[in-house]
């Protein structure tokens, strides 16, 4: 059974690092999984959660609340356990998580040209919504080179 909890650092960094890797292929500094996990852990408002079989992170969901909106990122699923209701369980927890804050909208960024993943947001009830996302990176806070 899956069992799904709070992200722990010192347990389940590397395996997050690799996951990420292996799900989203992260190119960009910005994105750096490691700088991304060290900027989340800094956060400490408890909205990060991995999925975890048999000692092993299968999956992950992170969240953001600002007090006005939720957020979710990096909603991940090892390819090999796609399609078993995993990433539902992911959504609906980091969700609920957010509804315990008070948030009463969520929102989440995709690329345009992912239309599987929209259509797994669209068959959990999120809309597409007349917006233009607009986005800068604050190079003063990415690293040249980062590392685990």
């Amino acid at each position: 059974m899956t069992n799904l909890r709070v992200y722990q650092d010192h347990t389940d960094r590397l395996q997050v690092v690799s996951l990420w890797r292996i799900v989203f292929g992260y190119e960009t500094a910005h994105n750096e999984p490691s700088l991304a996990i060290t900027k989340k852990v800094n956060a400490n408002d408890g909205l990060f959660f991995v999925a975890e079989e048999n000692g092993t992170l299968i999956g992950t969901a992170m969240a953001g609340y600002d007090g006005h909106r939720g957020w979710l990122y990096a909603i991940a699923v090892h390819p090999e356990f796609r399609r078993s209701g995993l990433g539902t369980r992911l959504v609906r927890h980091a969700e609920q998580a957010l509804v315990s804050l008070g948030c009463m909208k969520v929102n989440l960024q995709l690329l345009a040209s992912n239309e599987a993943t929209a259509a797994f947001y669209r068959s959990l009830g999120y809309t597409v919504e007349p917006r233009i996302s607009m986005g800068k990176v604050l190079h003063e806070n990415v690293p040249a080179q980062h590392t685990i």
